[in-house]
């Protein structure tokens, strides 16, 4: 019986990754204010467990991208890394390690920041694991889905690295699919460079 289950749990979440397989782009045009501003979530780090405000970076376009350790996304890390590199004075790069896709993401908080780094060299901040689809989603990935909060956006994530784009202020302005990269246009166009 369990052997059943895990199949069709592992069939299931390879369905579901060839549907995130697609390039979804959606883009705040209503001008709806939201309920709350992603200034007034705090999160703990990946290391070291202190907790950061993310309203420690106001003034600054924010990506917040669902990570794991065990997908076909997962060298987009390096993609993420450069990008962080070179644009982390205006855009900042957050990770949320997640484990709601095809438990792909199901080492410790330890493990993850040991990953990041040997393999990839990760110096954005990365945050605890966190569950961002669900019943304990997170408050924070909560704001990001629920259009009532954020003002105008539903989408959850759909797979590993989706991305939401935050403005100066602390807006949610876009949501990208997990096959979007920091070097396609509908991306630079949208954190402006």
């Amino acid at each position: 019986m369990a052997t059943i289950k895990s199949m069709l749990l592992m069939l299931l979440s390879l369905i579901t990754g060839i549907f995130a397989d697609k390039k979804e782009v959606s883009v705040n045009t209503e001008n709806t204010k939201p309920l709350a501003s992603v200034y007034e979530y705090k999160m703990k780090a990946l290391e070291g467990n202190q907790e950061i405000s993310l309203s420690k970076y106001k003034g600054k376009k924010i990506v917040l991208l669902n990570v794991a350790s065990a997908c076909g996304y997962t060298p987009q890390y390096a993609d993420w890394q450069k990008f962080h590199e070179q644009y982390g004075d205006k855009v900042v790069v957050l990770g949320f390690p997640a484990n709601n896709f095809g438990s792909q993401e199901s080492g410790s908080n330890t493990e993850i920041a040991s990953f990041c780094k040997k393999n990839y060299g990760v110096t954005f901040q990365m945050f605890s694991k966190i569950d961002v689809v669900g019943e304990n989603q997170h408050p924070l990935y909560k704001w990001l889905s629920d259009k009532s909060m954020n003002g105008w956006n539903d989408k959850v994530p759909t797979w590993n690295f989706c991305k939401y784009v935050v403005d100066e202020n602390g807006k949610l302005t876009h949501f990208f699919a997990s096959k979007i990269k920091p070097i396609d246009d509908e991306f630079k166009k949208a954190v402006g460079i």
